[in-house]
């Protein structure tokens, strides 16, 4: 299972919001511009990181602001934000075999293992700031 682009396009989004900031009105058409994809999509994704309280957005042509510095706001803030997965990371098939001795055991063995590679790659997102992606 791949995580959607709704994460890439979300930071790309505050990343530009923040790049950008005094210098341009942060209409989701200048994001998109940016972004490469839909202004449409660009207002979805705005909606989510209004709704985690990283983004202000003003009504019409008002543009997006950010609401915290870029060095409160991890990588993990906006993975959430945008729910680009659906539950966990990995997607298990239905209907492992009860009579077979793998598809019996698999959910036991395998399990544990995927849940905590999960839990390294969401740890690692919570130490990513956006300060830290220098955009040059």
């Amino acid at each position: 299972m791949k995580i959607t682009s709704r994460f890439t396009v979300a930071v790309h989004t505050l990343l530009a919001i923040y790049t950008f900031q005094g210098e341009h009105k942060l209409t989701s058409d200048f994001i998109a511009s940016s972004t490469g994809v839909n202004p449409v999509i660009v207002r979805r994704t705005l909606q989510s990181l209004k709704a985690a309280g990283l983004v202000d957005v003003k009504a019409g042509t008002g543009g997006a602001v950010p609401v915290k510095k870029a060095s409160e706001v991890t990588l993990y803030d906006i993975y959430s934000a945008v729910d680009c997965v659906d539950g966990n990371l990995f997607n298990f098939h239905d209907s492992p075999n009860p009579d077979c001795p793998v598809g019996r055991s698999i959910h036991r063995v395998l399990d544990p293992r995927l849940q905590k590679a999960q839990e390294a790659m969401e740890n690692e997102l919570k130490s990513v700031t956006l300060a830290e992606l220098r955009i040059e």
